[in-house]
């Protein structure tokens, strides 16, 4: 149970506890404030114009980009078995 709530998660990104822990919380924290903007735009429509769409749009490149290099990365050195 411990293995599957703390552990098996954040080796699937390649990530320790501690780091994903960490990533997470930016995420959560830059989703909260992209969501106050998005809701101070609703209000008031001449503020925060594009800052909830730019949030959306930061967070899908780091998730979905750099996760994917880093994949990558981490695949291509699990490969090579001799460098010559």
């Amino acid at each position: 149970m411990f293995k599957r709530l703390f552990v098996d998660h954040p080796k699937s990104v390649d990530e320790n506890y501690l780091e994903h822990f960490g990533v997470a919380s930016k995420f959560g924290v830059t989703m909260i404030y992209g969501g106050l903007c998005a809701l101070i735009h609703a209000v008031v429509p001449g503020w925060c114009i594009t800052t909830g769409s730019d949030t959306i749009q930061r967070l899908n490149k780091i998730m979905v980009e750099q996760r994917r290099a880093k994949g990558q990365a981490v695949m291509q050195m699990s490969t090579i078995d001799w460098v010559i």
